[in-house]
């Protein structure tokens, strides 16, 4: 993605609150990477949001979660785009407003992932009670497609070695019984799922520079030409309909995207109603 059409007077192509970000955000993602695989901690399993009902839930993670990273492709295309968007931003606004925006839709963006996560959660405690109703392998094994994603590690070796076991021996209510147990189980695996990223945070930028540079062209691959109010339209639409189809294999936090739009969209329209030199 490139931009074109933007051409301030004074332009610093790294400010100061961009670059701190983006130094962070890099140590970060190395420290994991280090630690995990040396001393066995994990910055993204100890400092990632989880869901507040969880036992691994303390409240500085809606901070610290947006600092951390899945992924080496996750933290390049989030650091990209916040130095391509964000850096037009700071230099407009300054860093101490631009900073204020950034944790504004980072801890919005938390605040309707965790609406969402508690939405998310009712309805499989609903289904599990469902299920516990009346067992049966057929329902387990659709149950346990669907939030395969929750499954990890051992969880994930010893519930395919269960569902080996039952079908060869389909009738036994001891295993129906057990089924159960592993389906009451799910509840607690999807609440103990760290959320890492400064997704949300990069989605409240790019709403921002869309709605600011509304008709500046954004260069998606390099090679496709869009203005930048189209992008952010259909960006935003792409996310809503990735929140609602809720792919059992979708690890985004589609509603945690569009969060962060809504908060800088309520952001930047107080702002404007205050100060219109700054903005249109």
């Amino acid at each position: 993605m490139s931009i074109q059409q933007f051409r301030p007077s004074s332009f610093n192509f790294l400010p100061v609150a961009i670059k701190n970000l983006l130094i962070i955000n890099a140590i970060l993602w190395l420290a994991e990477n280090v630690f995990s695989n040396q001393l066995g901690f994990s910055f993204n399993q100890t400092f990632g949001l989880y869901y507040p009902e969880s036992e691994l839930f303390r409240p500085w993670q809606y901070v610290t979660h947006l600092f951390l990273h899945g992924n080496f492709l996750h933290l390049f295309s989030n650091m990209l785009a916040l130095w391509m968007l964000g850096t037009v931003l700071e230099n407009l606004w300054g860093s101490k407003r631009f900073l204020i925006y950034y944790f504004v839709t980072g801890l919005g963006a938390a605040f309707i992932h965790t609406l969402s996560g508690w939405y998310e959660i009712q309805h499989l405690q609903n289904v599990v009670d469902n299920y516990a109703a009346a067992p049966n392998i057929m329902d387990f094994l659709s149950l346990i497609k669907n939030n395969m994603l929750y499954f990890q590690g051992e969880n994930l070796a010893t519930i395919r070695n269960f569902i080996d076991f039952w079908e060869n021996r389909p009738d036994d209510p001891a295993l129906a019984a057990q089924s159960v147990s592993f389906a009451q189980d799910l509840v607690t695996l999807k609440m103990n799922i760290p959320t890492v990223g400064a997704s949300g945070a990069v989605f409240g930028v790019l709403l921002a520079f869309g709605m600011l540079f509304p008709n500046t062209v954004i260069y998606l691959y390099f090679a496709l030409p869009i203005k930048a109010k189209y992008f952010v339209i259909l960006y935003g639409l792409f996310e809503l309909y990735s929140g609602f189809s809720n792919n059992p294999g979708d690890n985004v936090a589609h509603f945690a995207h569009l969060g962060g739009m809504l908060f800088g969209f309520i952001l930047i329209k107080i702002w404007n109603k205050k100060n219109r030199r700054h903005f249109y």
